[in-house]
């Protein structure tokens, strides 16, 4: 069961670097693109979601047993990355002002 934890700890963390790589294409997107923000936004959340639910369904297939330790791993390993990216970058904005 320590296993499914940590595994499911490591694909909290993978399914946040969709939305880290897509926050970070924002800011190379113009103004007159037709491609904007929220566009890259949404589209890397769908991406996020396509690997955690991938990720649970290969948990559920290889093993059955460990499939809530595994999903609440996935889910509690994603909000606290979020929460904690969040804020860092919220504290690194209030110093540059």
């Amino acid at each position: 069961m320590i296993i499914a934890i940590v595994c499911g700890l490591l694909s909290g963390v993978v399914g946040f670097l969709p939305l880290l790589f897509g926050l970070n294409m924002t800011k190379k997107v113009t103004s007159t693109s037709n491609f904007g923000h929220m566009s890259i936004l949404i589209l890397s959340l769908v991406v996020s979601f396509v690997v955690m639910f991938a990720l649970a369904i290969l948990c559920v297939v290889v093993a059955r047993d460990f499939a809530m330790p595994f999903v609440l791993a996935e889910a509690v390993a994603l909000s606290f990355v979020a929460i904690v990216f969040g804020v860092i970058r919220s504290r690194s904005n209030s110093k540059e002002r």
